[in-house]
């Protein structure tokens, strides 16, 4: 059997990420990546994180970055992977056609959300790309680039043989830390975004936090490099963390998190995201020790609603928990969504009623996004959903609202964000304000996926 090549192969890992001005340079999925292959210390890595929200996302200035770093390589030691995320999706098949037509004949490795939930068919999708990897990149990707021979990985599809439309799997508890490796420097990093968990137990027809076709409940971290994180992000003086867990407070370590973090005299912000069903007194009691904003993702009061985006909201448990941090004085928002099957705009407004009615201080409306391989988007026509929006497609119209019922409601939307923390106290008031609002659609969706080269 012939050895794999190690050191003599080069693997150019390209992330299109949307920023904003406090986020980390390197973001954490494409760190975890990094992590993965530089610590088997068999290949060799070049990263580039671009931002398509910069002027460094540009095709033509990107495509000349990546031959560089393959500049005088044999092309069967080169593979170039990309993440495939919707906010880049423009971006990314400019640049494979621009690396095509500049003679690139190397492996072009493709992974990230626009491919785990894409079926079969994703040749005619991007022509140019070789190799396709479905799920929790970071294991198949560190052990296909080890060698330039077609090899079976669970996950991994090669363009032109049969497509078996499989998820990757990982040891999420063995995987290495893009924090404890130093992958993301925390030095004078006020702000990061964390996980301790990935995936879903839940169905939304909304969401991509499920793992296509997976039956798990949930993936967690193991709880032994979780809490060496936290004592590192409390020493290195993290002032500001965004956990990315979909559903945090349902993780069996949450409470023991917190903890640590009171331990070790945290004073930063913890944003956690939250399932208002299941929220226990002791979390909620170590949560009012630290500075904690717990965010509840409700998207509509109405019954119609919640069968039709397959997300169940037990009312009275809601209210209890709402009336349960209240009374701790914990900082909370509920999130909303407008465009959803059988709402209307006075339905969505008899959802932010329920809300202004409880005094949540911060409440935020979202447009509905038909993201690639969710339930809603591939059902769009059942309700005669009508898209706008670009390649990140939001619902504007559908049975039972008008693209001016959706005007009206991303105007609502608009006078919650201008009002956060002082929101007025009856829809009456949000709604003669909404008025005078236009509504910032750019802050829903990234408005620039490539900049015309």
């Amino acid at each position: 059997m012939t050895p794999l090549n190690t050191r003599n192969r080069r693997l150019v890992l390209v992330e299109f990420f949307w920023t904003r001005d406090k986020d980390p340079r390197i973001p954490l999925g494409h760190a975890s990546l990094l992590t993965a292959v530089r610590e088997r210390g068999r290949v060799e890595v070049r990263s580039l994180p671009i931002a398509v929200n910069s002027d460094e996302g540009e095709a033509s200035a990107v495509t000349t970055r990546i031959l560089r770093e393959t500049a005088g390589l044999p092309h069967h030691t080169v593979d170039i992977a990309f993440g495939a995320y919707v906010w880049g999706e423009t971006l990314l098949r400019d640049v494979l056609r621009r690396l095509r037509d500049a003679g690139f004949a190397g492996r072009v490795i493709l992974g990230g959300p626009q491919i785990s939930y894409h079926g079969g068919g994703l040749e005619s999708l991007y022509p140019e790309a070789d190799v396709f990897i479905r799920g929790y990149g970071e294991e198949a990707l560190a052990t296909l680039v080890e060698s330039a021979q077609s090899r079976s990985i669970p996950g991994v599809h090669h363009a032109g043989e049969v497509d078996l439309v499989l998820q990757a799997a990982v040891e999420l508890e063995s995987l290495p830390s893009p924090w404890l490796t130093g992958t993301i420097p925390l030095g004078n990093q006020a702000f990061i975004r964390w996980e301790t968990q990935r995936g879903c137990p839940f169905r939304c027809a909304f969401c991509q936090h499920r793992e296509p076709g997976a039956q798990f409940r949930r993936r967690l971290l193991g709880l032994p490099r979780i809490l060496k994180e936290v004592d590192l992000f409390c020493e290195s003086g993290v002032r500001d963390i965004a956990v990315l867990d979909p559903i945090f407070n349902l993780a069996p370590h949450a409470t023991e998190v917190l903890e640590r973090f009171v331990e070790r005299g945290y004073t930063g912000r913890l944003s956690l995201q939250c399932r208002a069903e299941g929220t226990r007194d002791d979390f909620l009691d170590a949560a009012a020790r630290l500075n904690t904003r717990l965010e509840y993702g409700l998207q509509t009061i109405h019954r119609a609603e919640m069968v039709a985006i397959r997300r169940p909201n037990n009312m009275p448990q809601v209210d209890d928990t709402l009336a349960r941090v209240r009374a701790r004085g914990l900082q909370h928002e509920v999130s909303l969504i407008f465009g959803l099957p059988h709402q209307t705009l006075a339905s969505f407004e008899q959802s932010i009623a329920w809300c202004l009615e409880r005094q949540v201080p911060v409440l935020k409306a979202f447009p509905l996004m038909l993201l690639r391989g969710t339930a809603l988007e591939r059902d769009r026509d059942r309700w005669n959903i009508v898209a706008g929006g670009g390649p990140m497609a939001y619902a504007i119209a559908s049975d039972s609202f008008t693209p001016e019922d959706w005007a009206a409601m991303a105007r609502l939307s608009e006078a919650l964000r201008v009002t956060e923390g002082r929101h007025p106290h009856t829809i009456e008031e949000l709604r003669s304000l909404a008025r005078t609002l236009e509504p910032d659609l750019l802050r829903f969706v990234p408005h620039r996926d490539v900049r015309a080269a």
